[in-house]
C-alpha cells in the first residue's frame, strides 16, 4: 500500500473512532490536523511500519510498542483524560526501583493499560512507562481498535479460559494450558530484561466497574526471582472508554500501593493461590472507593 494511502487511512480511521463518541465537527478536525502534522514528522517509514504492526500474529508471545502509535495516543489523551486526571502513589514505584515490578490492578476498560501508562508518563515516572508490558487477552488482537491501542506499550497475548472467554476469543483446555504456559516464560524473560508487567488478574472488564474475583492461575506469573508486587487502583476508565460505548471525555485515576516482595506473598499463603491472589485483591480494593471494591468490599 502506498505510504499516502496508508497515512490517509490511518487519519480516517482514528477519526471515525474518536467521532464515535459525539466530537463536533470543528474538534475532529483539530484533531485531523495535529494528526496530519504528527504523521508528516514521522515519516513514511515509520507509518508503513505501523500499519503491518496492526496486522501481525505470532502466537502466544511478546509484542514491542510502537513509537508512533504511542506519539498518537498521547496527542488524543490530551483531549480525552480531562486536565484533573492523575496518578498517586508515584513514590511506591520509586522506592521498588531496581527490582522486577509487578503491577497488579482492576479491570475496567480495554482502555485501562494505556490509562496507565500515560499517567505515569504524565507523573514524572517515564522509566516504568516506557518499559511497561501488559498482559493482553486474545481479544484485543481481533480488533485493528484495540490492537492499534495495545502497540503504546509492549504486549504479551495470552490466552483465556471458558469461564471469561467470549466466543471470539474462546479456544480449548488443552491449547489454554498450553498457551498459558507459554505466555508465562515471556512475561518472565520480560521482567529479567527490565520491564514492568502490568496485570489484570480479573481476566476481564467489569461490566459494573465493581472488582471481580482474581483469578488464583495469576499467581503464577509472581513466581520470579525477586518481583515485588504494587496494587493498583483504577477509576474513571469505565466512563472514558466504557464496555459497550465510545470514548468519551472523563476524569481517570491511577493510585499506587505499597510495594510487596512477592516472596512474602507467596509465604503467607503457602500453595493457596486463591488466597494469595485475594489477598492482592484487598490490597487493590483498599486502593478504591466503595462502589469500585465489589467482592473484595469488607
Amino acid at each position: 500500500m502506498p505510504a499516502t494511502e496508508s497515512r490517509n487511512g490511518l487519519i480516517a480511521a482514528i477519526l471515525a473512532f474518536v467521532g464515535e463518541g459525539g466530537q463536533d465537527l470543528l474538534a475532529l478536525e483539530d484533531i485531523r490536523a495535529q494528526l496530519e502534522r504528527e504523521l508528516d514528522n514521522a515519516g513514511d517509514t515509520a507509518i508503513v511500519a505501523l500499519i503491518g504492526r496492526l496486522a501481525e500474529d505470532h502466537g502466544w508471545d511478546y509484542y514491542p510498542p510502537d513509537t508512533l502509535a504511542r506519539r498518537i495516543h498521547h496527542l488524543l489523551a490530551g483531549r480525552f483524560l480531562t486536565e484533573d486526571s492523575s496518578a498517586g502513589g508515584l513514590e511506591h514505584l520509586a522506592s521498588a526501583a531496581g527490582s522486577p515490578l509487578i503491577i497488579v490492578a482492576n479491570h475496567l476498560s480495554y482502555a485501562d493499560a494505556n490509562v496507565v501508562e500515560v499517567l505515569l508518563k504524565r507523573g514524572g515516572a517515564t522509566a516504568v512507562a516506557e518499559r511497561l508490558t501488559a498482559v493482553a487477552g486474545p481479544k484485543v488482537f481481533t480488533s485493528r481498535q484495540r490492537r492499534f491501542s495495545s502497540l503504546c506499550f509492549g504486549t504479551i497475548k495470552v490466552p483465556q479460559s471458558a469461564d471469561v472467554a467470549s466466543g471470539e476469543a474462546l479456544i480449548n483446555a488443552r491449547e489454554v494450558a498450553r498457551a498459558a504456559r507459554r505466555a508465562i516464560e515471556v512475561a518472565h524473560v520480560r521482567l529479567e530484561a527490565g520491564d514492568t508487567l502490568l496485570l489484570f488478574p480479573e481476566g476481564t472488564r467489569s461490566r459494573s466497574a465493581a472488582m471481580q474475583p482474581m483469578l488464583p492461575a495469576v499467581a503464577r506469573y509472581l513466581e520470579f526471582p525477586g518481583a515485588v508486587v504494587v496494587p493498583a487502583g483504577l477509576t474513571g476508565s469505565e466512563s472514558l472508554f466504557p464496555v459497550d460505548g465510545a470514548l468519551r471525555a472523563a476524569r481517570v485515576s491511577v493510585t499506587f500501593g505499597a510495594p510487596v516482595p512477592a516472596a512474602q506473598l507467596f509465604a503467607r499463603a503457602g500453595r493457596d493461590r486463591r488466597g494469595l491472589m485475594d489477598g492482592i485483591g484487598s490490597a487493590v480494593a483498599a486502593l478504591l472507593p466503595e462502589s469500585y471494591r465489589g467482592v473484595y468490599a469488607h
